[in-house]
């Protein structure tokens, strides 16, 4: 329902049918409570989720608002102990620090130096030939979005970071394929090719916060870069920038403008410069945790702090103001969500139910591939991080039963989880709908073709490796 509808509308049946989700998850979750063959507390709990799920597809608020009554009925139903269990998480603190990151990085002029510095490595030819420049501009702007995921944590920040300096670039180009081209490559490229680097996706993040809490262990940044970085970092960043290209690019070699006309001084070039020295410090870290042993956390928040420590820094006080933390409300109500499921044994009934239908003695290989295939599916039922934090529980129960390596499982189970075709399995893609360069099948075409290269090319490859490795 958008702003403008009043109750008077709805009576007369003229509203959103987003709200009709609203009426489906309260008759959801009363049929869980009355005919779920489960106990009470467990029944409670499903019926909360549900509920919740059913609003964050539907969609009639934003996400955070559902996530913030879902924290408030877990705490009236349980305790508040658990309901606040997201917010204490190390994970939630990461995403945290990834938006004030965000922040830092537009305000300190390094996303205005990156359009800047993507313009300046034309060939000479540039200005007189669309087709070249287009194609050229398209692996450096793609190349660049593949930076910023092991730069800037979290995809949505990235996003919005990334977005008004493609539409910029964008604009320099009459041909509207060419400007939907070098919006959706990159973006694609720094979203989907985050699976590849443990703080590039925030269903990353939520996977090994819960491989933690409930098996005591984690993967390290490097580790995960190491799996994942080589065929679901670079190469899934290979195949989008090539699917973008087929998809879009100039009809013509019409000439464009790429003329450097921004404005920036030497105070500007040197906080930008200073910004990506903070961030490489960050980097640093992350890559070195498994001499520290430090969570991924604390490269962030030493990133932070360089960056807002006056005289030091590059931002002031003004960009917490600026920064957006909603998507924390959402992020608690996952974990709350998730903790009540293992709480009330619901996470041991479902692991137990796909053992059931798991092929005995089966290879990892196909194990691999049953339990990509299963996360998938629940992606078209609820949103990507609420998929992640159902199921990671039940894949951890799952792979401990089964006697499967939990590496290869939860690092499976994120790709598929970064394998999305429409909008609403994804906060992302929402936002990346809400740019307003694209309409919705545009998206969808591009987020459908991308997956199905990752599921049916790259997905296989990495499978082998595990194979191979385990």
């Amino acid at each position: 329902m958008t702003t403008e509808t009043t109750w008077t509308d709805v009576l007369r049946g003229q509203f959103d049918p987003a709200w009709l989700s609203l009426p489906v998850g309260i008759a959801a979750a009363a049929a869980v409570l009355v005919y779920a063959p489960v106990e009470a507390d467990m029944a409670r709990m499903l019926a909360i989720t549900v509920f919740s799920i059913s609003l964050w597809v539907g969609a009639p608020v934003a996400p955070w608002l559902t996530g913030l009554l879902a924290v408030g009925l877990v705490g009236a139903s349980f305790s508040t102990d658990l309901a606040l269990t997201g917010f204490q998480s190390a994970a939630t603190w990461l995403v945290v620090l990834g938006i004030l990151l965000g922040e830092a990085t537009r305000q300190s002029g390094l996303a205005s130096a990156v359009e800047r510095a993507a313009l300046g490595v034309l060939p000479g030819d540039a200005a007189t030939n669309a087709k070249t420049t287009y194609r050229n501009l398209l692996v450096v702007l793609c190349v660049a979005a593949l930076g910023f995921v092991v730069l800037v944590p979290s995809s949505l920040v990235r996003v919005l970071i990334l977005g008004p300096i493609l539409i910029s670039i964008g604009k320099r180009f009459s041909d509207r394929s060419a400007r939907v081209g070098l919006f959706l490559g990159p973006l694609f490229v720094t979203y989907y090719a985050g699976t590849g680097i443990l703080t590039g996706s925030l269903a990353n993040i939520i996977i090994n916060g819960l491989l933690e809490a409930n098996a005591g262990v984690s993967i390290g940044w490097m580790e995960w870069a190491v799996w994942l970085g080589p065929v679901m970092g670079v190469g899934r960043a290979a195949v989008i920038t090539v699917i973008a290209y087929a998809l879009y690019r100039p009809a013509d070699a019409d000439a464009i403008d790429v003329s450097d006309d921004s404005e920036h001084g030497t105070e500007a070039a040197s906080e930008a410069r200073r910004m990506m020295a903070f961030l490489l410090v960050g980097v640093a870290i992350w890559a070195t945790d498994s001499v520290h042993g430090l969570h991924p956390l604390y490269g962030a928040l030493v990133v932070t702090v360089l960056a807002f420590t006056p005289r030091v820094g590059v931002v002031g006080a003004d960009a917490v103001e600026n920064a957006n933390f909603s998507i924390v409300f959402f992020l608690g109500a996952i974990f709350a969500i998730a903790a009540g499921l293992q709480q009330t044994g619901f996470t041991d009934v479902a692991a137990d139910a796909i053992l059931a239908s798991f092929p005995q003695d089966a290879s990892l290989s196909v194990a691999l591939a049953f339990l990509a295939l299963a996360s998938l599916a629940l992606t078209f039922l609820m949103e990507g991080l609420a998929v992640a934090s159902v199921l990671t529980p039940v894949l951890v129960a799952f792979a401990e039963s089964a006697g499967l390596p939990l590496y290869p499982v939860m690092m499976t189970e994120a790709v598929a989880l970064n394998s999305y075709f429409f909008p609403y399995q994804s906060a992302v893609l929402v936002a990346i709908l809400g740019l307003d360069v694209v309409d919705s099948m545009e998206l969808i075409k591009m987020a459908a073709l991308c997956s199905l290269a990752t599921l049916l090319v790259l997905l296989p490859i990495q499978i082998g490796i595990f194979a191979l490795a385990f």
